[in-house]
């Protein structure tokens, strides 16, 4: 039966016209962001994940930002304290050396003066970004935020690494500052040597825990990156649109519409064919 009133043929063609259309513009707005999952309703779990692993990614890049000041202050504290290691051994080599007879001992110990006022010269300038972990006023344990779990739940915790003191100015360099060989004697020499002995050990110490701490902070960086890489890489395997699929599907699409286009043309004349009859 044909109506002037209904056209089910038209309806129909209609109909898949429009379905045609929206997933003709869903696939230009893949093609255009690059993205499948741009919002909740394109996929509400994969949003949900995707966009708490970004977050992740994001706190986990600004933390290695961070570290990286973190590494260059403890790296130039280090490279002070093994300068420092180096003319503390000079000093104890010209102690040894003051132990002869028929040294002159005020000679030596301007020698030492020399080294004395090098090592201060050393700890002054092992600063980075105004701080000092080798001066007084820097000494103290320092503490590095080195990652966050938990992003996006209700708990966020924190991990660290502890940087220990590396005061070489109130104790080491003073040590050093404080011996005088210039009596000569016995006693005095054997206590200059003491002293410069002990507090070489104390540098070499305090030289070695930067170099394990700066160490440690390199690692932590290099899984910090390597982290975020796998967190990117999920998302986009979660999100990103298959751009050769896409375009397949685009042209697909736009044939579809085309002959939907002539579909409904067709259903469209239907109803004049009534006329013919009336003739």
């Amino acid at each position: 039966m044909s109506s002037i009133l209904t056209n089910n043929s038209a309806m129909n063609a209609l109909s898949t016209l429009r379905s045609i259309n929206n997933n003709l513009n869903q696939t230009q707005d893949r093609i255009s962001t690059g993205l499948k999952v741009n919002s909740a309703k394109d996929n509400a779990s994969y949003f949900s994940i995707s966009t708490t692993l970004s977050s992740e990614s994001g706190m986990n890049k600004a933390i290695n930002e961070g570290l990286t000041l973190s590494k260059n202050s403890v790296s130039t504290a280090r490279l002070g304290a093994e300068t420092f290691v180096d003319l503390a051994k000079e000093f104890i080599d010209r102690v040894a050396f003051a132990q002869e007879t028929g040294v002159d001992h005020a000679k030596v110990q301007e020698e030492l003066d020399s080294l004395v006022a090098q090592m201060k010269t050393t700890i002054d300038q092992s600063n980075f970004n105004g701080e000092n972990l080798l001066s007084t006023a820097g000494a103290g344990a320092k503490t590095i935020v080195s990652g966050v779990t938990g992003v996006g739940g209700a708990t966020v915790s924190t991990s660290t690494i502890t940087v220990a003191a590396a005061d070489m100015e109130s104790a080491i360099y003073a040590a050093f500052d404080g011996v005088d060989i210039t009596p000569g004697d016995a006693t005095t020499l054997k206590a200059a040597m003491d002293t410069a002995s002990s507090n070489l050990a104390l540098a070499i110490e305090n030289s070695t825990a930067l170099g394990v701490a700066e160490k440690a902070i390199e690692t932590q960086q290099n899984f910090l990156s390597e982290l975020t890489n796998r967190l990117d890489s999920g998302v986009g395997s979660m999100v990103d649109a298959d751009m050769e699929e896409e375009a397949a599907r685009l042209q697909a699409l736009q044939v579809q519409q085309q002959l939907a286009t002539q579909s409904l043309s067709i259903a469209n004349q239907a109803p004049q064919n009534i006329l013919s009859l009336f003739r």
